[in-house]
C-alpha cells in the first residue's frame, strides 16, 4: 500500500516555516542521510506548527507547482456526485473516466483511484508522524500547550481521513504507525475497527484542541474543538449511534458565540460564521484565488464555457419552486462550437473559479469542510429516528425558511420526516463532499434511487457502491484484497 512503502520522511523547513514532506515508495531504499529527523523537527513550537501547516497545505494544494487531485481538495465530491446522481457526464462512452463513474460501470483500472487512496494515506501518515515526533521529542522549547493540541489535531486529520477511506472503499488497512516494519503487510481492518479508531481519535482530539481558532490566527483554517464534535456527530450518525449524534450537534450548534447559519450568498466566503473548519488554498500556485471546487465546476467563461460534467436532471427536479438554493447556488453556461449549442448547469456555491481567479492575490472564499447547517440536519435525522419528529421538524424548518421555502405539517409521520431529512441533505449539502453518494448507501437506498436512472441502466451490481483499492496498492500489498467483484 502507498502508506507503507515510504521510505523517507522528507521535512523541509523553508523561511516561512511551511511544511513540504514528499513520501516514496521504494521500500528497499534506506531513509536518506540528509532527512531532517523527527525530532530534530520537533525542536521547537514553531517547527512543530509548521508541520501541521504542510499537512494541511498538502491536503489543499496536493503537491507540485500545479498541485494534483486529492481526497480532500475535490476529487470526493467530483466522484461521489458522478457516481450518485448529482452529476451527469457530459461525454459518454466505456472509456470516458467520468462516464465509468456516472454509469457505475467501474473497473480496477479506472483512473483517480490511486489519488483518492494515496492522498488519504498521506494525511493518515502526516498525522502519524507529527504524533510520534511530539513523543519522541525531549525539547524544553516544544512547550506542553503546543504539544496537546498539535497532538489532537493530528489524531482529528486521522480520523477525518479515515472517514472518507471508509466510505469511499469500505475495510482499509489501519496505520497507527509510520514504521513500515509494522504497516507493511497490515490485512484490512472491518469498519466497525476502524469507526471505533475514528471515535477514540475525535474524542481524544476534543479533549485536547481549543474552543476557538487561535491556532490558525482567528481564520476557521485549523480544526478546534467544535469541529472535532462535527464530525462526531456525522460518524455517531453514520454508525447507528443516533443519540450520541444528537447530543454532539446540540453542543456545536449551543456555540452561538462562534457560529450561526448565514445568508446562502454569504456561506462560502472565509471565516463565514457558517463554516467550522475550512481549508485555506494557496493562491500563489494553481487555481490561485479560487478555492478547488470552484476551479473545477465554474466554467470559463463563466456563461459560455465548457465542463465535462453538469448537474443532474435527478438533482434539479428535488428543488421545490422558490427554493432559493436553487437559483443563487445553481448557474447555467451555453457552450457553442461549430453551431452545436451544449448547455452545462453547475453549482455556483463557489463565486470564484477559472473565470475570475487571481494568482497570488486575496481570496474571498475557502473551502468549506465542516459547516454549520450540516448539524442541523444530522440533529434533525437524530430526532426522527429517536421519535422526536417535532423537534426534526422544527430543524428543517429551520433551514426551510432560509432558503424561502414554507414549513413542513406538523403532523407528518415519523418515516415521512425522514423522508424529508433525506430530501433537504440532498439540496442543503448536493456537490459537497460526497454527501449524496454516502447518504445513499447508510440509508439503504441507494440500489432504489440510482438503478432507477436511465444512465445507471443496467445496474450491474451493489458492488460499485464501494470503489475499487487501487490495482497498483493490491499488487505491493500481500495481505491486500480486492473488493469483491472487481
Amino acid at each position: 500500500m502507498f502508506i507503507y512503502h515510504f521510505h523517507t520522511k522528507r521535512i523541509l523547513l523553508s523561511l516561512s516555516a511551511l511544511l513540504c514532506f514528499s513520501c516514496n515508495k521504494l521500500v528497499e531504499i534506506p531513509q536518506p542521510k540528509n532527512t531532517v529527523t523527527t525530532v530534530k523537527v520537533f525542536t521547537n513550537d514553531a517547527q512543530a506548527q509548521s508541520v501541521m501547516a504542510g499537512i494541511l497545505t498538502q491536503m489543499i494544494n496536493g503537491t507540485g507547482t500545479l498541485g494534483t487531485r486529492t481526497f480532500s481538495n475535490g476529487l470526493t465530491t467530483l466522484l461521489g456526485g458522478l457516481s450518485a446522481d448529482e452529476f451527469d457526464s457530459q461525454i459518454s462512452g466505456p472509456t470516458v473516466t467520468y462516464y465509468q463513474f456516472n454509469s457505475n460501470n467501474l473497473n480496477i483500472n479506472v483512473s483517480f483511484m490511486g489519488e483518492l487512496w494515496e492522498s488519504a494515506y498521506q494525511a493518515v501518515y502526516g498525522a502519524n508522524a507529527i504524533l510520534e515526533g511530539i513523543e519522541a521529542s525531549k525539547s524544553p522549547t516544544l512547550h506542553q500547550k503546543v504539544r496537546t493540541e498539535l497532538a489532537a489535531e493530528a489524531k482529528f486529520i486521522r480520523a477525518f481521513s479515515y472517514f472518507y477511506l471508509l466510505n469511499l472503499f469500505g475495510d482499509v488497512p489501519l496505520a497507527m504507525t509510520t514504521d513500515f516494519n509494522k504497516t507493511k503487510n497490515l490485512p484490512r481492518a472491518a469498519v466497525s475497527v476502524v469507526y471505533q479508531q475514528i471515535i477514540n481519535d475525535l474524542n481524544d482530539a476534543v479533549n485536547g484542541l481549543p474552543a476557538d481558532y487561535s491556532a490558525g490566527g482567528g481564520e476557521r483554517i485549523r480544526a478546534n474543538k467544535w469541529a472535532a464534535k462535527a464530525l462526531l456527530a456525522r460518524v455517531y450518525l453514520f454508525t447507528g449511534a443516533y443519540t450520541q449524534a444528537l447530543t454532539e450537534a446540540n453542543e456545536v450548534i449551543a456555540q452561538t458565540g462562534l457560529y450561526r447559519l448565514e445568508e446562502l450568498d454569504k456561506i462560502f466566503l472565509k471565516n463565514s460564521s457558517e463554516s467550522i473548519w475550512q481549508l485555506q488554498q494557496n493562491t500563489n500556485a494553481g487555481p490561485g484565488t479560487s478555492t478547488p471546487e470552484g476551479d473545477v465546476h465554474l466554467p470559463n467563461p463563466l456563461h459560455s464555457g465548457t465542463l465535462s460534467f453538469t448537474l443532474s436532471r435527478a438533482l434539479l427536479k428535488t428543488f421545490e419552486a422558490g427554493d432559493l438554493r436553487g437559483s443563487l447556488w445553481v448557474d447555467s453556461a451555453d457552450y457553442t462550437n461549430m453551431g452545436i449549442t451544449t448547455r452545462t448547469i453547475f453549482p455556483f456555491k463557489y463565486k470564484s473559479g477559472k473565470h475570475n481567479r487571481v494568482l497570488g492575490g486575496v481570496s474571498t472564499e475557502y473551502y468549506m469542510v465542516l459547516r454549520l447547517a450540516e448539524q442541523y440536519l444530522i440533529r434533525a435525522e437524530a430526532n426522527a429516528l429517536n421519535g422526536q419528529t417535532g423537534a426534526a421538524l422544527a430543524d428543517l424548518n429551520i433551514l426551510r425558511n432560509r432558503a424561502g421555502l414554507g414549513e413542513l405539517p406538523v403532523s407528518l409521520t415519523k418515516e415521512e420526516v425522514l423522508a424529508a431529512v433525506a430530501k433537504e441533505r440532498q439540496t442543503e449539502l448536493f456537490t459537497e463532499w460526497g454527501h449524496r453518494w454516502f447518504d445513499l448507501k447508510r440509508t439503504g437506498k441507494a440500489q432504489e434511487v440510482l438503478s432507477a436512472l436511465p444512465v445507471k441502466q443496467p445496474w450491474r451490481g451493489n458492488y460499485q457502491l464501494l470503489y475499487p483499492i487501487p490495482k497498483s496498492e493490491i499488487l505491493r500489498g500481500a495481505f491486500l484484497v480486492q473488493n469483491p467483484n472487481y
